[in-house]
């Protein structure tokens, strides 16, 4: 079993940044592809960035894209989505994901991700 904890989301003015983090316990956390999808009110979960287990590759939403950086720190169980020039249009809930044997080309779907976390807010006012 895989726990995974966001944290780091906010109000933040049009134009800012936020770093938002996710913990991960409970497995190796190196073995693991690991993602962020976000959900705005009313609309479906939205793949955000992904980075594979090794931090070798990365992948983006287009509208993310040049925006947003995700990294991982294998030491210290950690994700990050560095996120600036915040848009009001990325307001929604972000949720951290996890998956052993995900391939690159399944990343986009969530329904292919095993484990989610919570969740946290990040509102962006214009």
């Amino acid at each position: 079993q895989v726990q995974l904890v966001e944290s780091g989301g906010g109000l933040v003015q049009a134009g800012g940044s936020l770093r938002l983090s996710c913990a991960v316990s409970g497995r190796p956390f190196s073995s693991y592809a690991m993602g962020w999808f976000r959900q705005a009110p009313g609309k479906e979960r939205q793949f955000v960035a992904s980075i594979t287990w090794s931090g070798d590759n990365t992948y983006y939403a287009d509208s993310v894209k040049g925006r947003f950086s995700v990294s991982r720190d294998n030491a210290k169980n950690t994700l990050y989505l560095q996120m600036n020039s915040l848009k009001p249009e990325d307001t929604a809930v972000y949720f951290c994901v996890a998956d052993r044997w995900i391939s690159a080309t399944q990343h986009i779907s969530p329904l292919n991700w095993d484990y989610w976390g919570q969740g946290t807010q990040v509102t962006v006012s214009s």
